[in-house]
């Protein structure tokens, strides 16, 4: 607390416990502290190392997450207000809103009347053709006007809405009481892979916004979807400026179609993506209304900026299908990020959601991560909860300006209709996934229960449907949806294959060369990295002699083996190691450790085939070693 902060003595004199002067200066007998001093003591921590690259990280979009964040000018002004970075003038709980797929319409009835009935506040639809008839039956007992419906019919849009609109005018009482989004998202959907006249569909979309502008004053019909950018791998920012850019198609087209800019941006919605990122994806739903809002101010429309509905959804790509109890954890991480960053209604996808159809129980945990955050947390209580941050505040506005830098682009590219036509974002998306990808195989970006702690003995999930590749004819080509620790779990599919093919997992060989405290750290660092491939690991401690070793090598079943332990003892024993292995048949050897240059190639002399260390690329070597167990050269 600054120190020209006091507190004034109360009236009672028993609590008299300040100065007699009636007043306490806090802090006051403390120097003030400026960066200068705490870079000198965090230099002494640090021994020599390296500042940026010890403390410093960067995010994909490049931008420096500092140690320390210290006061800066405030710019993001009072919540409904100008820049509208801080929300909602007044705090309210947001709109829980539960995801259901199509299926037997009697069945989706029953878990959306459940839903509702435990907490859920409204329904978000993924509809195909054939369900569209049966709308009625799968809202069959829903009052409309209570639990607001969100459709998700990807390019059939229109009928969906024509279907939707009609049973709306059967049980609304006035077009005023209803509150919907018809979701109509015809760039979304032509990335996603639907084939269609997307010049067309777009202005399809915008004659049905001006009908429900005029007849639905409740009724939101354009949303501008970032979910499949992220879905593919984009960047924050690049998912902001997608979406952002994507609203201005939609926009303009509308203005173009005779809409005034007010009535059109009041029938524009955004959906993006919130993962387990908490602080990034505060900062993206807060740069959001930075970004949309300066839009709507050069359009001439910013009156409309209270009336947005920003749609938070957990990112897909942050799901596992191995150990899925983990993605309850990271669902409750991203529904706080998106309650903290001012999302109007939040999706929790159930944890097995990677896994196929939900379960009740998933269902249940997904109604009450929200609940507890509204009820228990009091989220919905509060403002704008992270305002004031300086750490918040910053990461918003380089955010902000990372992605208006992209949507400039997109615009000289002609706009998101050009620009996807083009292949420009599908490519920028595409590098963005390449890039995440070799992060995840060196794990220097680890997925929790894939990657790195891996469980076993957690049952094998249900085969997945496989992949349809996206047809080669379509007027844009689809951006392709990835999951964070895809690769890693076709590793441990072929894992469980071999187990349930032989009754055993496959092995690898830990042979530790010298005392415990030698080889431990190595030992344990190979025996995470080869569990995350599905091997089980067998270790065996050598102290020095090589006598029995090739011997215990070949008792032991496996077929691939890897040296661990300190330089030292690698410079006095992994030649004879190696060469002990081998003589028991190892398949394939390997050595812990970035290897010294001087030793390197009499090691593989020796018969080391590969050199395993911190920032190499397991997922490649874990792919070589199951070639190995498929008898295959690696």
């Amino acid at each position: 607390m600054p120190s020209s902060v006091r507190l004034n003595r109360g009236a009672n004199p028993t609590m008299n416990i300040l100065p007699s002067d009636g007043e306490l200066t806090l802090a006051g007998d403390f120097p003030a502290a400026d960066d200068a001093q705490w870079r000198a003591l965090v230099a002494k921590v640090l021994k020599g190392a390296d500042f940026e690259r010890r403390l410093v990280r960067e995010t994909d979009d490049g931008i420096a997450v500092q140690p320390l964040y210290t006061a800066l000018p405030v710019t993001s002004g009072l919540p409904g207000a100008a820049p509208f970075v801080r929300g909602a003038a007044a705090a309210a709980a947001w709109d829980i809103r539960q995801r259901h797929g199509h299926g037997d319409p009697t069945l989706v009835n029953g878990r959306i009347l459940e839903d509702l009935g435990q907490g859920a506040t409204s329904i978000q639809l993924c509809l195909d053709p054939a369900s569209l008839k049966s709308l009625g039956r799968i809202l069959d007992g829903v009052d409309l006007e209570l639990a607001p419906i969100g459709l998700g019919a990807g390019a059939d849009f229109a009928p969906a809405a024509e279907h939707f609109l009609k049973l709306a005018k059967e049980r609304a009482k006035t077009p005023h009481s209803l509150r919907a989004d018809l979701n109509a998202d015809p760039l979304g959907a032509a990335v996603a892979g639907a084939a269609m006249d997307l010049e067309a569909a777009i202005q399809g979309a915008v004659r049905l916004a001006a009908l429900v502008a005029a007849d639905w004053p409740g009724v939101v019909t354009l949303v501008a979807d970032g979910r499949p950018y992220h879905a593919g791998g984009a960047s924050e920012g690049q998912e902001l400026a997608c979406a952002v850019a994507t609203g201005i198609a939609y926009l303009r087209a509308a203005v173009e179609s005779g809409m005034a800019p007010g009535a059109a941006a009041r029938q524009i919605g955004f959906a993006l993506a919130v993962d387990a990122d908490f602080f990034l994806s505060v900062a993206k739903l807060r740069a959001l209304r930075r970004l949309w809002g300066r839009v709507l101010e050069v359009a001439g429309a910013v009156a409309a900026m209270p009336a947005l509905r920003v749609r938070a959804e957990t990112a897909t790509r942050m799901f596992t299908r191995f150990d899925p109890y983990l993605n309850v954890l990271r669902g409750t991480v991203a529904a706080f990020a998106a309650a903290a960053g001012g999302a109007t209604s939040i999706t929790v996808l159930p944890f097995d959601h990677a896994l196929g159809s939900p379960q009740p129980r998933s269902r249940r945990i997904a109604r009450n991560t929200q609940l507890v955050l509204i009820e228990e947390s009091n989220l919905g209580r509060v403002t704008d909860p992270t305002g004031g941050s300086w750490y918040v505040e910053t990461l918003t506005e380089q955010l902000a300006a990372k992605a208006w830098t992209l949507v400039q682009e997109i615009e000289r590219q002609g706009g998101m209709p050009g620009s996807l036509r083009q292949g420009y974002l599908q490519d920028l998306v595409a590098a963005s996934w390449a890039k995440r990808r070799v992060a995840i195989a060196s794990r220097k970006v680890m997925v929790t229960g894939l990657s790195e702690f891996v469980d076993l003995g957690t049952p094998a999930p249900a085969a997945g449907a496989e992949s349809v590749p996206p047809r080669a004819d379509l007027p844009v080509r689809p951006v392709v949806a990835h999951r964070l620790g895809e690769e890693f779990e076709q590793l441990r599919a072929r894992s469980d294959a071999i187990l349930a093919r032989t009754g055993e997992r496959p092995r690898v060989f830990l042979c530790a060369l010298g005392r415990h405290d030698e080889f431990a750290g190595r030992v344990g660092f190979a025996a995470h990295l080869f569990e995350a491939g599905g091997f089980v690991p067998q270790v065996h401690e050598t102290a020095a002699s090589m006598d029995d070793l090739g011997q215990a090598f070949a008792a032991s079943g496996a077929r691939q083996a890897a040296i661990c332990s300190s330089d030292a003892n690698y410079a006095a024993m992994a030649d004879a190691a190696a060469r002990a292995l081998k003589q028991g048949r190892c398949g394939r050897l390997y050595l812990m450790g970035r290897p010294d240059p001087a030793m390197q190639a009499g090691w593989q002399e020796a018969g080391v085939d590969e050199f395993v260390y911190l920032g190499a690329d397991v997922l490649a070597t874990l792919q070589r070693a199951h070639e190995v167990e498929a008898g295959k050269p690696a």
